[in-house]
């Protein structure tokens, strides 16, 4: 027979069995069950509103560099443009005063319609198109706005002088486009530089301002980029064609297009050679006035060829049968000046013949 402290023992432990079981417990009670760590929130770990969650250690020290290497690699990317400096740069807009360009500074560099190029262009699109890639010239520090000013005529400028000077050193012959004149002669583009001729140097039979739109063969005179100087001769280039078709000794017809007091110039198929006052004829003569006239027709020997000064010595003197014929009797000299030139070149080449042997005789 179960006594009375024995039946409520019984009771109670039922009681428990039965209970609720609270949320920690069922916590513990799973945690148990899953082998795993608890899941409630530890105290210690701060709420989002508390400033420890927003606390952050810096150690640079083990960043895996230093902070002066940290700097240096930002120096990299830290570009420091300066006037005349050439640097490439991209085109990505196109307005009415000139092109903006993006050179890898901290704002886009600006170029003015004016520095797109050395020639005359009508607009930017001529020269430019978006998103191009080239080559600009820096042409001044920043402005208030921290813009740069860039240019490709400066580019174009000094790499024209750069190939003018190369051919004046080769002593080239160019062709050029007259597109103006004026009293002292003409103007011609080179590689987009303006070239003058002197009216001296243009040997043709046209007026001056008929050359405009012509083009004309020339040779260098005078380079000089720090004057901004570019001087070219018509005469130099066309002597030095003629010339190559030409000799010493040789007779040829010419015309007389100028006289001056020390002498004429006689027109021999394009070009202009010279028959100075001491090569007209044996005798002496006080001025080639009394001689010569302008448009005469007459025959004279080349007697030099100067091809870098682009010059062409005549003479009527050699062609003279008789001394003072060019006085008295010129048509006398024109229809014998063949004979009297071969005559003339026998007696040079006998003189060389001489000078050799006398050469020899010395040596020996």
């Amino acid at each position: 027979m179960t006594s009375p402290e024995q039946l409520h023992d019984s009771v109670e432990e039922t009681a428990q069995e039965h209970a609720p079981v609270s949320a920690t417990e069922k916590d513990t009670s799973v945690g148990d069950e899953l082998g795993e760590e608890s899941l409630a929130i530890p105290e210690e770990v701060p709420t989002a509103d508390d400033p420890k969650s927003r606390a952050v250690k810096r150690d640079f020290e083990s960043a895996g560099f230093t902070i002066d290497e940290f700097a240096s690699l930002l120096s990299k990317y830290d570009y420091n443009f300066k006037p005349g400096d050439i640097v490439n740069g991209t085109v990505f807009a196109l307005e009415s005063k000139g092109a903006m360009i993006d050179i890898g500074a901290k704002t886009a560099a600006f170029m003015p319609l004016q520095e797109v190029s050395i020639n005359r262009v009508e607009g930017l699109s001529d020269v430019l198109q978006p998103s191009e890639i080239r080559e600009f010239f820096i042409m001044s520090e920043e402005n208030e706005d921290g813009q740069l000013s860039l240019s490709i005529r400066r580019i174009e400028y000094q790499r024209a002088w750069e190939r003018v000077r190369q051919l004046q050193k080769e002593d080239a012959t160019i062709y050029s486009e007259v597109f103006a004149t004026n009293r002292g002669g003409a103007l011609v583009r080179v590689e987009g530089l303006r070239g003058f001729i002197p009216g001296s140097h243009i040997s043709t039979r046209k007026a001056k301002e008929e050359l405009v739109a012509d083009f004309l063969p020339l040779k260098f005179l005078e380079v000089d980029e720090e004057r901004n100087r570019l001087v070219l001769s018509h005469r130099r280039a066309l002597v030095e064609r003629k010339m190559n078709r030409l000799e010493v000794g040789e007779v040829v017809i010419g015309a007389v297009r100028g006289i001056k007091p020390y002498g004429a110039f006689i027109d021999i198929g394009g070009v202009s050679g010279l028959l100075h006052i001491s090569e007209i004829s044996h005798e002496h003569i006080e001025t080639p006035h009394t001689v010569l006239n302008v448009n005469d027709q007459m025959k004279v020997m080349i007697i030099d060829l100067d091809a870098e000064r682009g010059r062409i010595s005549l003479s009527t003197k050699a062609l003279e049968p008789e001394p003072g014929d060019m006085l008295t009797d010129p048509q006398k000299v024109f229809d014998k000046a063949e004979e009297m030139a071969a005559r003339y070149k026998q007696m040079l080449l006998e003189q060389a013949e001489e000078g050799e042997d006398s050469a020899g005789v010395m040596n020996v």
